[in-house]
């Protein structure tokens, strides 16, 4: 009792925006706050004169119910069934107008039947998702398709199932890996001692929020594959495309791009890194390279425009957990990948476009460019960054 009776002030009790708390002055000022903004916290003086006091201050709603736990129980009750019965109207809606999403996420059709007999098409990434399904298509049109994978045995098991889809394919499996700068100049030698003509390139490959990683060549993993890879592969193939002229070039971009800036501080974020922006800075470049390539290229006869797939359910977000389970939660409001390649075919093969250079594709329409995306600065400094990291000359 001595600690009590020398104590300044056992407790006052003060009511600040609805909220009780105790202060308790002895050795230390402690403060004690309860569950509930309005309930008293009970104490006995026995307590007050422990040494252990400040951990028998209990709440009343653990020791007994009160009026307003039972009101507080039945808000919550209510919340949750709120929350249950707004679910289950959203589930319904889905239901009932399933077709008409289904429709309207997969988005627009390439409707040209230009036939491709006697032409040859050379297609990156062409082994699964939508770089698989323009294969198929190009091949179905009568184009001789070369399919350039990484991985030549997902290669082969993906040319084999299109022959089986339509047995009269003219389609190849190459070796490409664009993360190496040699494995590019390698496949580009044998390539043209073996391919005298080159009608269509699609610059379909890429990488997405994958964690942090160089190629072989030192370089940033997005920048390295979405870009560069592509960059040097193009410029490898430049002369046989001109020769083989009129020839179309097509590189898959994405909406990211609008989210995307050229870090020329630091391309390969070796300061600071982060997945998503990587790889919206790699597709930003995908649209200024489309655009100055377009404005060199005036002329020649070769074209060159940049697409949007879509969001497409394909295995390119296996680098992400997060966007995995999201995808196949949503699969509903995703493209499928026959969907998602149906821009890539329709810059590839529509009879109207056979012009049309420079310009950025979404659903077989025009499509928005962001700002950074249509600064021509930019994109003529990339271009002489690109070819000095790359160790190439092209004016």
């Amino acid at each position: 009792m001595n600690e009590c009776k020398s104590s300044k002030k056992l407790l006052m009790l003060k009511r600040k925006k609805k909220t009780t708390i105790i202060y308790c002055y002895s050795a230390r000022l402690q403060k004690l706050q309860s569950h509930n903004p309005v309930r008293v916290v009970y104490f006995t003086p026995a307590a007050l004169c422990t040494p252990f006091r400040h951990q028998l201050f209990l709440p009343t709603h653990q020791l007994h119910p009160t009026g307003g736990d039972k009101e507080g129980q039945i808000r919550d009750m209510m919340f949750l069934l709120f929350i249950i019965a707004s679910f289950s109207v959203v589930t319904l809606l889905v239901i009932l107008f399933a077709s008409h999403i289904r429709r309207y996420a997969a988005g627009g059709v390439c409707k040209s039947t230009t036939g491709l007999g006697g032409k040859t098409a050379l297609i990156t990434g062409a082994n699964t998702g939508i770089g698989k399904e323009t294969a198929l298509d190009l091949a179905m049109r009568g184009a001789r398709v070369i399919m350039a994978c990484r991985d030549v045995e997902k290669g082969e098991e993906a040319a084999a199932s299109i022959r089986a889809a339509y047995p009269r394919a003219q389609v190849e499996v190459r070796e490409l890996d664009l993360a190496d700068t040699c494995s590019i100049r390698a496949f580009v030698q044998s390539f043209l001692r073996e391919v005298n003509q080159l009608h269509i390139l699609i610059n379909n490959a890429g990488v997405m929020m994958c964690p942090y990683t160089k190629t072989t060549d030192g370089f940033e993993m997005h920048i390295g594959v979405n870009h560069l890879g592509h960059f040097l592969l193009t410029y490898l193939l430049i002369g046989l495309l001109k020769r083989s002229a009129p020839a179309r070039i097509v590189v898959v971009s994405s909406l990211a791009h609008n989210f995307g800036w050229i870090r020329f501080h630091d391309l390969h974020s070796q300061g600071s890194y982060n997945s998503g922006l990587a790889y919206c800075q790699s597709k930003l470049a995908n649209v200024l390279f489309a655009r100055e390539f377009a404005r060199r290229l005036k002329g020649t006869n070769v074209t060159v425009n940049s697409v949007h797939p879509g969001t497409v359910n394909s295995d390119l977000t296996r680098h992400s957990t997060l966007m995995t389970i999201l995808f196949t939660v949503f699969s509903m409001f995703l493209k499928t990948p026959r969907e998602g390649a149906q821009t890539s075919i329709y810059c590839a093969v529509a009879e109207e476009l056979h012009s049309i250079s420079g310009k950025h594709f979404s659903d077989c329409t025009p499509a928005f460019v962001a700002p950074q995306g249509r600064s021509e600065e930019t994109a003529r400094r990339l271009w002489d960054i690109s070819c000095e990291l790359l160790g190439i000359k092209w004016d």
